[in-house]
């Protein structure tokens, strides 16, 4: 039997816009999100997070979900344009009563809240005012950090500055297949900056206000990249550096590293980057929380066949591979989930040891992990997904063994507690260990969440039956 530290933490996650629905209830505003699922064309079947999974209005009947799950902790996002709309720094009372209600019912429940500020849904006015690629973004963020961690403090003990910059950047303002659906590779470099910048004065602007021994963490989805052979070392290089190096480098390292600086010179020439801003964006946290799905293959391309992008993520009127053109992004075998991503949990064991190797005194936890697919209702009323939880199976056997070779992992939050809009996808991909009837909203658990709940009860996986 597979089994994890006494002090390991299990969890679930979802996101606000994801989730919460209610999207112009109780003084909330627009967010990026809004106008582009708003905008025919962009989201699958037209889909929109309007309603979402209704969890705004459910909210008790989902804390109650979470309690008989057994989880000890609940990742959830806070909509910034639902606490502040318009970016600015008028409160909406209503909004915070919202997620104080949240946090007070996780707490009634022995479930520890673990709060992200930044899941995506920028207020659509500062898009207006040129989003993450203007930098008084950045200021604006640590702002609402500050009014939400004043308001929230006494109960949120973990706080998660950002989720997924890499996607805020190269999806939102490079590829386009993200909101706000821009294509201009060097707004997608400055808005890489800017969520640096405003990571580091989120981070020194919640220190200010909740418990110190609060921890601050930010989310990272790391692209374990691999070569198809040696002479792909320069590929995988350019690779890393444009998608881990650009936000491990300043948030951990203090400073961008050179080789990106040198590959990105004919878009742009970084200064945009003010003096200090480096050290600004290295504030201290006390963890790094990860999310991972799967690797990728990579190689240098000849030139003259036709270019392999399966990189994982939507085709768009542009990449968001900035200056890569000259790297393939190979299909790998499958199995595969419903998004067209290999299951490969080696990824993982080798992602967590790398960064044992290269900051061997930050701790990580998982947070996010999980698997869609094409979940049917059976005959008998459930939802009998094995592929998932051979998936989470195969995954969290992989946590362990990097935990055996030495790498300080702290938990794990599984994506996603319940089916939800997944972004440009709409609601044909369910990744939740919850189905939701999207007629109904009634929420079923799969047979995934029964054996996640047996996994958390007993801290260990259980043994697979003999074949």
């Amino acid at each position: 039997m597979t089994t994890f530290p006494d002090d390991f933490l299990w969890g679930t996650a979802t996101a606000a816009y994801q989730v919460e629905g209610a999207w112009n209830e109780d003084g909330r505003g627009p967010s990026i999100w809004d106008t582009f699922s708003h905008t025919p064309g962009l989201v699958t079947g037209g889909d929109t997070g309007d309603l979402a999974c209704d969890h705004y209005h459910r909210l008790e009947e989902d804390l109650d979900l979470l309690a008989a799950l057994g989880v000890g902790a609940y990742r959830f996002s806070i909509s910034w344009p639902r606490v502040l709309p318009g970016g600015g720094d008028r409160v909406n009372q209503a909004g915070l009563d919202f997620y104080r209600r949240l946090v007070d019912g996780l707490l009634t429940r022995n479930i520890a809240p673990v709060a992200t500020l930044y899941h995506w849904d920028l207020p659509q006015e500062l898009e207006d005012a040129g989003g993450w690629p203007n930098r008084d973004t950045a200021y604006r963020f640590a702002e609402y950090a500050r009014q939400t961690g004043e308001a929230l403090g006494d109960g949120v003990r973990t706080w998660i500055t950002l989720n997924e910059p890499w996607c805020s950047a190269y999806l939102g303002y490079g590829s386009g297949v993200h909101a706000p659906g821009r294509t201009d590779p060097a707004a997608a470099l400055a808005a890489v900056h800017h969520l640096n910048l405003g990571h580091g004065l989120a981070a020194r602007a919640l220190r200010e206000v909740v418990d110190p021994a609060a921890q601050v963490s930010v989310t990272l989805n790391l692209h374990h990249a691999r070569g198809v052979s040696e002479q792909d070392a320069e590929a995988v290089r350019r690779v890393d550096a444009l998608a881990n190096r650009a936000f491990l480098g300043p948030m951990l390292d203090g400073a961008y590293p050179r080789d990106l600086i040198d590959d990105t010179a004919s878009v742009t020439d970084w200064s945009f980057v003010k003096d200090g801003d480096e050290a600004t964006a290295a504030a201290p946290i006390e963890v790094l929380g990860v999310n991972y799905y799967n690797p990728i293959l990579v190689r240098q391309w000849d030139g003259t066949s036709a270019r392999d992008t399966a990189d994982g993520h939507a085709d768009g009127a542009a990449s968001p591979w900035i200056n890569c053109a000259d790297v393939e992004f190979v299909q790998q075998p499958g199995p595969y989930t419903e998004m067209g991503w290999n299951i490969d949990e080696t990824g993982l064991t080798e992602l967590l040891l790398r960064l044992r190797r290269d900051y061997p005194s930050l701790p990580v936890m998982i947070t996010e992990n999980g698997a869609a697919f094409p979940d049917e209702v059976s005959a008998d009323g459930r939802v009998h997904d094995d592929d998932r939880i051979d998936y989470l199976r195969r995954h969290l056997t992989a946590v362990a063994e990097a935990i055996e070779g030495g790498a300080d992992v702290r938990g794990y939050f599984l994506w996603s507690l319940m089916d939800n809009f997944e972004w440009a996808h709409g609601y044909g991909k369910r990744f939740g260990i919850v189905r939701v009837d999207r007629d109904t909203m009634e929420r079923t658990w799969k047979d995934s969440a029964r054996w996640y709940h047996d996994v958390v009860a007993a801290n260990a996986l259980p043994a697979e039956a003999a074949s």
